[in-house]
């Protein structure tokens, strides 16, 4: 990278090679979506929100996920409930949002009250000490 670009810092480097990543991951999304729909509306939109959302709600996950304990398990969960619920999709009909998304509500709540309940146990544990 010096040899080819003396005047760039590694920082914006790396900053390009990430920006250059999301661009390659919308356009390999594009084939995927128009699969779905033909309307080039939905298509450019959610290409944009992919881009626009993807790397602050990583970032946010991953915060969470180092603060909440059983975040994790709860995420494994969630995808074990996904692939069942594409499952029982193929096997008796489209599942609705009316149960999955209380479903999906659920799993993740109960992730975060038990990590909450873990850490003020320790945090009562330390005091006593």
């Amino acid at each position: 990278m010096r040899k080819r670009f003396p005047r760039v810092e590694p920082a914006v480097a790396a900053l390009l090679a990430v920006a250059a990543a999301d661009v390659i991951f919308a356009v390999d999304s594009v084939p995927a979506i128009l699969a779905i729909t033909p309307d080039a509306y939905i298509v450019f939109a959610a290409n944009a929100f992919a881009l626009l959302g993807l790397r602050p709600l990583f970032f946010l996950v991953a915060e969470l996920v180092a603060r909440l304990y059983y975040l994790k398990t709860a995420l494994a969960v969630l995808l074990i409930a996904i692939g069942a619920k594409m499952a029982a999709g193929e096997l008796f009909g489209k599942i609705g949002p009316e149960y999955s998304l209380p479903g999906i509500a659920l799993i993740l709540g109960t992730g975060v009250v038990a990590s909450l309940v873990r850490q003020r146990r320790e945090d009562r544990r330390a005091v006593a000490a």
